[in-house]
């Protein structure tokens, strides 16, 4: 199981990632360019110390992660979470070797991106609401894909 964040543009949001990721033994992709520095401060406060345990891979563009799949033996499938979606993540089948896909907070997830995923999910909300946080929505999915493949981490 994998998250991908696709151009993220809020540090504290990916750092909030990178942190779900590292307590829960999940790899991280993130797709650039970000909308801020690498380094930045709020990034490295969002993710505390939990940083260096991430199994992070960064990719300097979208194509280039696009061929580091391809050249993979077995990628799995890309699941992108999506407002446009109408299978509710609930009613999904994960898979271990799924991947989580984030869209950017500003734009979402382009149509390029829409394109070349397998599977599109939306989380139930109340009526009248639009989204959540993207951090949120990764640790709903992420939890539900978790329980779903029997992967969460080993009790102490």
């Amino acid at each position: 199981m994998r998250l991908v964040l696709f151009q993220p543009d809020i540090p504290q949001n990916a750092g909030a990632m990178l942190r779900l990721a590292a307590c829960l033994g999940v790899a991280v992709d993130v797709i650039e360019p970000c909308g801020f520095l690498w380094d930045d401060r709020r990034l490295r406060r969002a993710g505390m110390d939990y940083l260096e345990g991430v199994d992070l891979t960064r990719h300097t563009t979208f194509d280039a992660y696009l061929d580091r799949r391809r050249a993979a033996p077995a990628p799995g499938r890309l699941v992108l979470l999506t407002t446009r979606a109408t299978v509710r993540h609930v009613d999904f089948m994960f898979r271990s070797d799924d991947s989580l896909v984030l869209g950017r907070e500003s734009a979402g997830a382009p149509d390029a991106l829409h394109a070349v995923v397998d599977a599109g999910l939306r989380i139930p909300l109340m009526p009248g609401m639009r989204s959540l946080n993207v951090a949120l929505a990764a640790a709903i999915v992420l939890g539900e894909a978790l329980r779903q493949t029997n992967r969460y981490p080993a009790p102490r």
